[in-house]
């Protein structure tokens, strides 16, 4: 007798078996696609990771009117010395276009402004001059999430997010009131979150040395506090040594608030900032 050959068939367990290998194959291949994606480099404009520190050398003008529990303050624009406003800021990339950027300053000095308008103390009109002694602090936080479009030499970002700020004042007003002088103290303290919309455009002459221009608005309506924060700034970025450069930028941040509710005393706060910065900027 002569053994016949049987055809080998596959049997469905085999199939099963080719099938799955195939898939982890397939999946394989595509993990090592989206881990070579993941690891391209990025525009030359941007960074993996960075974080600077540094100060805002501000020129401040700031002007108060507020309802207090002795009465009302006017204070029109004045102009304090310059200041130095520590400020810090970080930046992460996700993937080649996604990133999140933060930025942090604090405004902390006293002024002492001249009280003019509809000023009372203890209820009283204010006659002659009035001055006030006062403490104003400033915090804004800023936190978004950034898409960046183009490539090579520049690339232009788009960023939303949030914002958190505070104001503090603690004051201490001073005038003549019928005829004697009379004083009054009182604290004013608000705070808020608030959506925030950023635009920037980044370009590199080369890979250590950087120009960028970056305005951000932040828009506060209803609730108690209402009003509006806006910023801009344009500057330079040189890195003599691989991972350690600095900064340096010329910036303006506008702030308009206002307290209006019928829970609370009224109070309103316009503050401007110009000036340059200076940072020390470390790239990971």
């Amino acid at each position: 007798m002569f053994a016949t050959s049987v055809p080998a068939r596959l049997s469905p367990p085999r199939l099963r078996h080719l099938g799955l290998r195939s898939v982890m194959m397939l999946g394989i291949l595509s993990m090592g696609a989206a881990s070579t994606t993941v690891r391209a480099d990025p525009s030359v404009t941007l960074d993996r990771a960075s974080i600077s520190l540094g100060a805002f050398y501000a020129e401040p003008r700031i002007n108060i009117g507020a309802d207090t529990q002795f009465g009302r303050i006017d204070a029109p624009e004045s102009n304090p010395n310059h200041t130095t406003i520590p400020r810090v800021k970080a930046d992460l990339l996700i993937g080649d276009r996604h990133g999140l950027a933060f930025d942090y300053y604090r405004y902390d000095k006293s002024y002492t402004p001249t009280l003019t308008g509809q000023t009372t103390i203890n209820g009283q009109p204010v006659s002659g001059t009035a001055t006030a002694n006062a403490d104003l602090e400033l915090d804004l936080a800023k936190l978004a999430y950034k898409w960046w479009l183009g490539e090579g030499n520049d690339t232009f970002g788009i960023g939303l997010g949030a914002a958190y700020y505070r104001a503090h004042l603690d004051g201490t007003a001073s005038g003549i009131v019928n005829g004697q002088t009379a004083s009054a103290s009182d604290s004013i303290s608000e705070h808020a979150f608030a959506p925030l919309l950023e635009v920037g455009w980044r370009h590199a002459f080369t890979p250590d040395l950087r120009m960028y221009a970056e305005a951000s608005g932040i828009k506060k309506n209803g609730g108690r506090i209402n009003g509006h924060i806006y910023g801009g700034n344009i500057g330079l970025e040189w890195f003599p040594f691989k991972n350690i450069g600095f900064v340096a930028d010329y910036g303006i941040s506008k702030i308009k608030l206002d307290r209006d509710s019928d829970n609370a005393r009224e109070a309103n706060l316009n503050v401007r900032l110009t000036g340059p910065s200076a940072y020390l900027k470390m790239r990971f």
